[in-house]
């Protein structure tokens, strides 16, 4: 595996690539990797021929509250999990060179962006969306792959693929979870063995409303309360909101049914917290 931090040495390699006729698959992350991002990886391994790997803590995504100077980070650990899956890139740039000085441009998302995470993050998905489109246009992937946890996240990067004419192919992975339902995430990390317990009422709450839903529930509120009431379960669990969308732009519904995407943030303890299912697939 190789691992450059270079620009000019990224963009030789990833051009030497595509004159070879490889496709490349792209996994953009911050490290810290865990299974999901692994599934990431063999979802670009099934579908390009040369995999790279981006790491890089993005400072544009964080606010100025958050917690970008903790966030965890273990390049060393990061290096061995990604090379024993069969990445043979991954890309380690310093915040200099991804943003040098004076960089001002950014990319600014439409009204998509404008609820939910982005209510609750302002800035936080111009941050994402300028750092992936830096990663797009450096390594000209044929495919790159985002998980569903970060459902606005994706759907963001899909619309802006569109309007933006990027001739690359955007795989949706699902969440991978833990045996309880958990869903993987590098912030799980802050999560003490008390709150890690709580939090896995975020995913309880989910199958709830995907069980009412079977059940024959289609108003959001009667989905909406059958959450909350699981919720209430872990009283120390504080939800920031709970959506039932649509799955192309995300606006809220008046009836749900299997196409929907139910959304849930939380803070367990002093993590904040994010998961979401379709409802007809339920956790899985």
């Amino acid at each position: 595996m190789l691992e450059l931090s270079s620009i000019s040495d990224l963009r030789s390699w990833t051009r030497a690539e595509h004159a070879a006729g490889r496709r490349i698959g792209l996994v953009p992350t911050m490290g810290f990797l865990h299974d999901g991002h692994l599934a990431l990886v063999d979802e670009a391994r099934r579908r390009a021929d040369s995999v790279v790997l981006s790491i890089f803590v993005n400072p544009l995504q964080f606010g100025p509250a958050e917690d970008l100077t903790r966030y965890p980070r273990d390049l060393p650990r990061d290096r061995a999990l990604a090379s024993s899956r069969g990445v043979d890139l991954i890309f380690v740039p310093e915040t200099s060179a991804m943003y040098p000085p004076g960089s001002e441009v950014r990319v600014i998302p439409g009204s998509i962006a404008a609820r939910w995470e982005g209510a609750a993050r302002p800035g936080h998905f111009s941050g994402v969306l300028t750092v992936v489109a830096k990663l797009f246009h450096l390594v000209e992937p044929d495919v790159a792959c985002f998980g569903q946890k970060d459902i606005q996240q994706l759907t963001l990067i899909k619309r802006m693929v569109h309007d933006l004419d990027w001739p690359l192919e955007i795989v949706m992975v699902k969440t991978v979870r833990e045996n309880d339902g958990l869903a993987l995430s590098s912030r799980n990390a802050y999560l003490d063995p008390v709150d890690r317990q709580r939090a896995v009422v975020l995913s309880r709450a989910l199958q709830a409303a995907h069980d009412a839903w079977r059940a024959g529930a289609t108003r959001p509120p009667d989905l909406e309360a059958r959450m909350r009431q699981e919720l209430q379960r872990e009283p120390a669990v504080a939800a920031e909101y709970i959506a039932m969308v649509d799955p192309e732009r995300l606006a809220p519904v008046e009836t749900v049914d299997a196409l929907t995407i139910i959304a849930v943030a939380a803070r367990v303890g002093g993590t904040r917290l994010i998961d979401n299912i379709a409802l007809g697939e339920g956790i899985g």
